[in-house]
């Protein structure tokens, strides 16, 4: 794109006062122009393809298909096409689903007019851009599924499956039980477990189990 084109953009949102705020604020931003918008995922589907769009702000919560499957559907047939999530959801679940979709980005609804044209920009010029809320809750996540990858590593399949048992509140002898070994075999996974984690007891080896 040339300094002195617009960065085109759709709007994917059912609710009419949003749309045609989103729609103001962009049509009165140096640099961009709003080019289409619509109230549902499937009319997008039908005519945002024949159009030249840069980037795309959806929502999730759509009439009938939701935005997140509207993504999954468009992001194989505009490669070239960034999307933007703009919504009220800020759970892990929407979230790593929209992202997983192809969503190249996430905002909440919440944020600033300004950091919306910002998201844009950051976007179309190759970015990832998240409200902040978000940010942390994907770096969070990574950050857990080092912890579970490092710990899978340090222990034994067995070992494990006896610590997963314990986070239960199962006694060792329900463990033996119920995993077909001694209780006397439950005390020397334990003693082995608790030499990997360097911690002390059952309830530190838990809680560490447990932050995995």
């Amino acid at each position: 794109m040339s300094q002195n084109e617009n960065i085109r953009i759709a709007l994917i949102e059912d609710k009419k006062e949003i749309r045609e705020g989103l729609n103001i604020l962009i049509s009165g931003s140096a640099g961009f122009e709003c080019v289409a918008s619509f109230a549902d995922a499937e009319t997008a589907l039908r005519k945002i393809p024949s159009q030249n769009v840069d980037v795309i702000l959806m929502d999730i919560n759509l009439p009938n298909m939701s935005g997140i499957e509207c993504v999954r559907i468009l992001k194989p047939l505009l490669s070239n096409t960034q999307i933007i999530m703009l919504t009220m959801y800020d759970d892990n679940e929407h979230v790593f689903e929209a992202l997983k979709a192809g969503a190249a980005g996430y905002l909440l609804k919440r944020t600033s007019p300004a950091k919306i044209l910002e998201a844009v920009r950051e976007v179309h010029n190759g970015g990832s851009p998240m409200s902040m809320q978000i940010a942390r809750m994907v770096v969070q996540s990574f950050s857990e599924k080092s912890a579970r990858i490092k710990l899978d590593e340090k222990l034994t399949e067995r070992e494990l499956e006896i610590l997963g048992q314990l986070s239960k509140g199962l006694r060792y002898q329900e463990i033996a039980d119920k995993l077909f070994i001694s209780v006397e075999t439950v005390r020397t996974h334990l003693r082995k477990i608790y030499e990997k984690l360097q911690v002390r007891n059952s309830t530190e080896a838990v809680l560490k189990y447990l932050q995995k």
